[in-house]
């Protein structure tokens, strides 16, 4: 009886705490990697970091000094030799480790045993990336990070850079207008694309950036923002306005490079410049970002009058792109759907969008058009997101490179309310006043006199 107590006395605190464990493991990840996963983690790789290498086939044999040293001051066996192992960091969501690759191996020899790696350590998931020649980095992730989204609190933000989302390896993924300067952004509804370009959005809002609208859906995505908006077109008549003015303000800019060029002969070679980041500050144009939701609408047409508008308005939009990284206008082009059956010049539109995000679209066609030509397995990863994921998404540009991201969830009337604080910022273009949106007052309640509480005196 006395056993069967002292039994129950230990096993009950015993239960408890690993009912708690399960319970943060499955609420709060991050508490419980750094509490429990991590240092389990740490310990298995340190403990089997040898015999682990061995087996991936990451081991070389020894050199001959090494042997023959190994012989003449020990009896032990020589064994092959792993990559040589750096500090390991812990963070906040895995763990950090340099390797220094031993003579004849290469990255893609550890890039292609990181299944094994993360099996035999206990992680959710190992990346590999190469820092320089011999020396790569094992990223290993402890939990789900896609799960429930949380920024890293230092992000590489700056001007034109924006941290959108989280990749899958734990790092931001910040949409850079300067490195990719047009970007097409795919997704069905309920994908979660809207909540990325509210990111975008409110990320350029404090930014010394004129931000203009295309939402041929009488504006309801883009007019909650208008109080940051330079000009908000919602029906093709307007974006068939609106377009034009862009593409001579991208002209005029041209101009002001070209004289900028045609300066006196003895111009030092550094101030000459064939962009408008090459001007000195007091003479740079402030830069566009153009914001395309549902691009598809610009593209449909019902009447001959109507294939016109869109033939020009089409053509208008490939000549931005063509041209107006240099001129600083940026193009970034959403839809539902995107396709060579759009009409004339859809797929040479594509093709001058460099960066590729596609959240979870309806059929394959879409996620091949968005990533078909970057890598078929990005248009598989695609089509696999489901529907209980929103936000979540396959990014990549033409340089082959892709990866799983998601946004974090923000409300509209918060990003409506970030904007409305930046109104201010919205810079002076001419070109642009007769598109300006209307921002309606907002109305303040004021409190009833009869109410209002009445100071204590003596």
């Amino acid at each position: 009886m006395t056993d069967l107590t002292t039994l129950l006395e230990v096993g009950g605190p015993l239960a408890a705490l690993g009912g708690g464990a399960a319970y943060t493991r499955a609420k709060y990840p991050a508490v419980y990697w750094s509490a429990v996963g991590g240092p389990i983690s740490t310990a298995r790789l340190l403990s089997s970091y040898s015999s682990v290498m061995e087996a991936c086939g990451l081991t070389v044999p020894p050199s001959r000094l090494r042997v023959l040293a190994v012989q003449a001051t020990t009896r032990r066996e020589v064994r092959p030799v792993p990559p040589r192992r750096g500090i390991i960091r812990p963070t906040s969501t895995g763990l950090r480790i340099r390797l220094r690759l031993a003579p004849g191996q290469e990255p893609a020899d550890v890039a292609a045993s990181a299944e094994r790696l993360r099996h035999a350590w206990g992680v959710h998931a190992v990346y590999v990336t190469t820092m320089k020649p011999g020396v790569v980095e094992l990223r290993l992730v402890g939990y789900d990070v896609l799960r429930r989204v949380r920024m890293p609190r230092k992000t590489d933000a700056g001007f034109l850079k924006v941290p959108v989302a989280l990749r899958e390896d734990a790092t931001p993924f910040v949409r850079d207008y300067r490195t990719v300067p047009h970007q097409l952004t795919l997704g069905a509804t309920l994908s979660g694309k809207s909540m990325y370009l509210r990111h975008l959005i409110t990320g350029l809002a404090p930014q010394a950036v004129a931000l203009v609208g295309i939402d041929c859906k009488r504006g309801v995505e883009l007019a909650p923002f208008a109080a940051r908006l330079s000009a908000l077109a919602t029906d093709p008549d307007e974006a068939a306005g609106l377009l034009p003015v862009l593409v001579k303000e991208m002209e005029d800019r041209y101009d002001l490079i070209k004289e900028r060029q045609g300066i006196a002969p003895d111009t030092p070679d550094e101030e000459i410049t064939s962009d408008i980041w090459g001007l000195p500050e007091s003479e740079r144009p402030t830069p566009v970002v153009l914001f395309v939701d549902e691009v598809a609408e610009l593209f449909l047409t019902a009447t001959r009058k109507d294939e016109e508008r869109r033939d020009e308005m089409v053509t208008q939009l490939i000549r931005l792109a063509q041209l107006g990284r240099a001129a600083g206008i940026y193009l970034e082009v959403c839809g539902q759907r995107f396709g060579a059956e759009l009409g004339k010049g859809a797929t040479m539109l594509r093709a001058q969008l460099t960066g590729r995000v596609c959240h979870r679209v309806n059929d394959e066609a879409s996620a091949k058009m968005a990533l078909g030509d970057i890598a078929p397995e990005a248009v598989m990863a695609a089509c696999a997101i489901a529907p209980e994921l929103p936000g979540l998404a396959v990014a990549g540009d033409t340089s082959g490179g892709w990866s799983r991201i998601r946004t974090p969830y923000l409300s509209l009337g918060d990003a409506a309310e970030i904007c409305r604080e930046s109104a201010h910022l919205v810079p002076d273009l001419p070109a642009l006043k007769p598109f300006r949106p209307d921002v309606p007052v907002r109305l303040v309640a004021t409190p009833d006199p009869a109410v209002l509480p009445h100071p204590v005196t003596d």
